[in-house]
């Protein structure tokens, strides 16, 4: 029965609880003037009911308005406690008072006893109600699954009471500050992290989960090298800021986000620099449904441009971004046209009419092939739209008169041992060429390393291996990258843009690189899985080693030389590299669509080998068209 009462629907245990305050504002009086005057039955005539009734009646109002009836009493907190003090007190307030204007020969002690009374009558059976839920929860948590919160803080505790009703059963805190070990919250104990061990043999959790509130990347990334050998599933609450807004609850707890794993707090953004190239100006961004034109597109309506052009091949991929952008838009005050347009960089015509139409002051060339397996067995569409792409978008840009072009280039320009990464250091050649012969249009290129979360990264391709049981693929044991995060590589885009003079080169400070197999390694453990090898025959993951894919690198560099100089943002530097001029350019160029047109993949990557981008390369021609064309004539 008591079970059936606490499953009741809410506006029953509202009116209930309501009656019983009735019942105990009563009781209080009843008792207030029996304590007094000495006697059982105290003499009550119009004026005391009268005043009784008003003071009934008040302080049940006070007790609606000050919210004593939203809280939920399984998950009382020490704010709900104070609330019930201040309703208590002004209901004594009340009665002295409606006494006082009734002419009631109350004594003056009455309303002060009365107060006292009241306190415990309505304090203590929620504490006590509180008490049997948590007893309750206690014994169906045997079928529950067990798990340790990590962080006992605010945030520990809101998750804590969020989990009473799940299938989860939490069974100890673990928390780092020395103040709050031995202490209980909401019941449960907490424990410093040296107890650890202890704490899994005894209550075998299957899960940890981080409540670390605001906590930086670095904080989290100590935490989870704490847990990771224990190899039990790490899981975390999401980000406070999507739980104010509404978009998601504190109980969804979710995988640990890679940033967390690699420990690099993003590179904190200069607002005028990002405002300098968008405030109410006219931006076009191509590639605009890839992962880096997406974020470059949600960055950029934040500050406040004219107009925003969407231009993309993918008419899928148009149609996500132009349908999540026109969502977000409606949430802003001010007005942004969005305009979503279909095409190709390849067809300079169809961007001269967007640019000129539109009057775009902005571009952010995005557009681009960027898997290096993919580029390498598809060589001529590889140049066609990274080469050819970045001139002829360079070019309408120039002839419709826009003030700034931002190039996406990547690490893999930097001595370049694959096409894709050579193709995007020729752009590079292309624009700083472009910038020699003109100053209307002011050329920048920006270079980062792996973006976290992008199509085709290694983060998303090791977690669907893990989830579907292994192999997890490592191409080397000794191959390393630099990552940064989606939204941290878009601002970087959005600021250097803002910093250029025309033609030059930026890269950013990325920290320390990151080794694939050691991060393979810790999604591994951090799932709550071992790895399987010739020490751990039983595991439950094994780690395969691939091989370097053609053109691959074990290490990727954001330099060519050594010569670089600071900007006006700390962790942004400004490259000097050699380049060529607008005719050697040019020629290159005649060179490529040359070969391209007649797809001669040989000539091809032999001119690229003798361009000035430091391409070298071992590898066998690799372009499917070429080699099955090639083997049969030499079957023929």
């Amino acid at each position: 029965m008591i079970r059936s009462l606490f499953e009741a629907p809410r506006n029953i245990k509202r009116l209930l609880t309501i009656g019983y305050d009735l019942l105990a504002i009563l009781a209080a009086f009843y008792l207030a003037s029996c304590l007094r005057l000495g006697v059982a039955v105290p003499n009550v005539g119009k004026n005391e009911l009268l005043m009784l009734a008003m003071t009934s009646g008040l302080s049940l109002l006070v007790f609606i308005r000050m919210g004593m009836y939203r809280a939920i009493l399984r998950y009382l907190s020490a704010q709900a406690i104070i609330t019930v003090a201040i309703c208590v007190c002004v209901s004594g307030l009340i009665l002295a008072v409606s006494s006082f204007f009734t002419f009631s020969i109350t004594p003056r002690s009455v309303p002060i006893i009365y107060t006292l009374l009241l306190l415990v009558l309505i304090g203590v059976p929620r504490m006590l109600v509180r008490s049997v839920v948590m007893m309750l929860n206690q014994i169906d948590a045997e079928g529950k699954i067990p798990v340790i919160i990590y962080g006992a803080g605010h945030s520990g505790h809101q998750l804590l009471g969020a989990l009473s009703a799940s299938i989860y059963s939490v069974k100890a805190f673990v928390d780092d500050n020395p103040r709050l070990h031995n202490t209980t919250v909401g019941g449960v104990k907490v424990h410093s992290s040296g107890e650890l061990l202890l704490l899994i043999q005894q209550y075998s959790p299957r899960k940890f989960l981080l409540a670390l509130g605001s906590a930086n990347n670095a904080s989290k990334a100590r935490v989870l090298k704490t847990l990771e050998p224990h190899a039990i599933e790490v899981q975390t609450i999401p980000a406070a800021a999507d739980i104010l807004s509404g978009k998601t609850r504190i109980e969804n707890i979710k995988d640990v986000e890679i940033e967390d794993l690699l420990g690099r707090d993003p590179v904190k953004p200069n607002p005028k620099l990002l405002d300098a190239c968008i405030r109410n100006k006219a931006v076009m961004v191509t590639g605009a449904g890839g992962s880096i034109g997406s974020e470059l597109c949600r960055q950029i309506i934040k500050h406040s441009p004219k107009v925003l052009i969407l231009f993309e091949q993918s008419e899928f991929g148009l149609y996500a971004i132009e349908k999540e952008l026109q969502t977000e838009l409606s949430k802003y005050p001010h007005q942004i046209e969005l305009v979503a347009l279909l095409g190709s960089v390849q067809s300079e015509q169809r961007l001269l009419m967007a640019m000129q139409a539109y009057d775009v002051q902005t571009v952010y060339h995005a557009a681009a092939y960027k898997h290096v397996p993919l580029v390498e067995h598809n060589i001529v569409e590889g140049v066609n739209n990274n080469v050819m792409g970045t001139w002829h978008c360079a070019e309408a840009a120039i002839k419709a008169g826009v003030e700034s072009f931002v190039l996406i280039s990547t690490d893999k320009a930097v001595r370049p041992t694959n096409i894709m990464g050579t193709t995007k250091r020729v752009a590079e050649l292309v624009l700083q060429g472009l910038a020699q012969r003109q100053t209307k249009t002011r050329f920048t290129m920006v270079r980062f390393g792996n973006v976290l979360g992008s199509s085709g990264s290694v983060v998303p391709l090791f977690r669907q291996q893990i989830k579907l049981g292994g192999p997890v693929t490592v191409t080397h044991p000794d191959i390393i990258r630099y990552f940064m995060t989606i939204p941290e590589a878009a601002e970087l885009v959005i600021q250097a843009g803002s910093m250029g003079k025309g033609g030059d080169v930026f890269v950013l400070d990325m920290g320390d690189p990151v080794k694939i197999i050691d991060l393979a390694r810790r999604m591994i453990h951090l799932s709550g899985l071992e790895i399987r090898d010739k020490d751990h025959p039983h595991g439950d993951i094994e780690i395969q080693y691939t091989g370097l894919r053609p053109g691959e690198k074990l290490f990727e560099e954001l330099l060519i030389g050594d010569n670089v100089s600071g900007t006006e943002h700390e962790r942004i530097m400004r490259a000097e590299e050699h380049c060529l001029s607008w005719s050697e350019t040019e020629q290159l160029i005649n060179e490529l669509k040359k070969s391209c047109d007649s797809y001669r993949c040989d000539l091809l990557k032999e001119i690229l080998l003798r361009a000035p981008a430091q391409y070298s390369s071992s590898e066998t021609l690799a372009d499917s068209v070429w080699c099955k064309r090639h083997y049969l004539k030499l079957v023929l």
